[in-house]
């Protein structure tokens, strides 16, 4: 998959990132979701590749990125320390600024990295998340049972790896699978990389350590900006999904516009995988969105 993508890694100390880049103009960085890869882009890189430099990057904990130790309240997996390995991956490439499409895990990186680097973040696009304080401090009954895997990642090691680790591909097709579209709406290429990835050696406490600082380092840092009334300066464009669960649950627009100055979006049809449910509308918003040159 993705065959016309030049692969390359990035060494950011002692985590290695997976990355991969083709296309010129504009560089448009491109971050995936849990439990997935970069992969899950292949629906909609190439044709953003016809009009931008298009980057992409496995996550730490993910793909073929490096599953390091969590470290104390699981510091290496905080959205800060993620988004500090999204600004070498760009650096390196030679991109001081740049756009953001991003994908639930990934989305939640992208929105540190324009919180903590404004001068870096141009504009960017979140599919289907709303902020991560928010969602935490507004869980319902239906939203806990709709979301499980948020309050069984996060349990204390090692119950949740150990259980993974049993039957990697179980689980991550339980958490794919459950969703509005299934597993029908995955290529068969695409999975077969995501269980190839999901059964790596660390791959359960890289997830488990990524679940567990969004629930506790990464609240206190966006407690932190709500508290100085620190908002996201860039253009915003959030998209989420009709069939999903965030807009049942969550005034999507309303939470952006308390935590960013410039925010647009919409409801599309679609369920959670947006890039591989409804790909045309990504691209299509994508083009409409982003700066070309």
């Amino acid at each position: 998959m993705l065959e016309q993508f030049h692969r390359f890694e990035v060494r950011r100390g002692d985590v290695r990132l997976a990355c991969a880049r083709a296309g010129q103009g504009e560089p448009l960085l491109l971050m995936h979701g849990h439990p997935q890869t970069m992969a899950m882009w292949h629906r909609v890189a190439p044709q953003l590749a016809q009009h931008f430099c298009v980057v992409m990057m496995d996550l730490r904990g993910y793909g073929d990125s490096s599953r390091p130790e969590p470290g104390e309240d699981n510091v290496a997996y905080s959205r800060r320390e993620m988004a500090l390995d999204a600004l070498e991956v760009m650096q390196s490439q030679g991109f001081g600024r740049f756009q953001v499409l991003a994908h639930d895990r990934g989305a939640r990186v992208a929105h540190r990295l324009a919180a903590d680097h404004p001068q870096r973040v141009e504009r960017l696009m979140l599919l289907d998340i709303a902020p991560t304080l928010a969602m935490y401090a507004n869980t319902s009954e239906f939203f806990a049972r709709a979301y499980w895997h948020w309050f069984f990642l996060i349990q204390p090691a090692p119950l949740p790896e150990t259980l993974i680790e049993n039957h990697p591909v179980v689980y991550l097709r339980s958490a794919m699978g459950s969703r509005y579209a299934g597993l029908a709406a995955f290529d068969p290429a695409a999975m077969a990389e995501y269980e190839r990835c999901i059964k790596l050696p660390g791959s359960a406490r890289g997830i488990c350590s990524d679940y567990r600082a969004s629930a506790g380092i990464d609240l206190a840092h966006d407690r932190v900006d709500v508290g100085a009334g620190r908002r996201l300066s860039q253009p915003l464009r959030v998209l989420w999904g009709d069939h999903g669960i965030l807009g049942k649950c969550f005034d999507v627009l309303g939470l952006w516009r308390e935590r960013a100055a410039d925010v647009s979006g919409r409801a599309v049809d679609s369920g959670h995988y947006l890039p591989e449910e409804v790909p045309q509308v990504v691209l299509d918003e994508a083009f409409g969105f982003f700066r070309k040159q």
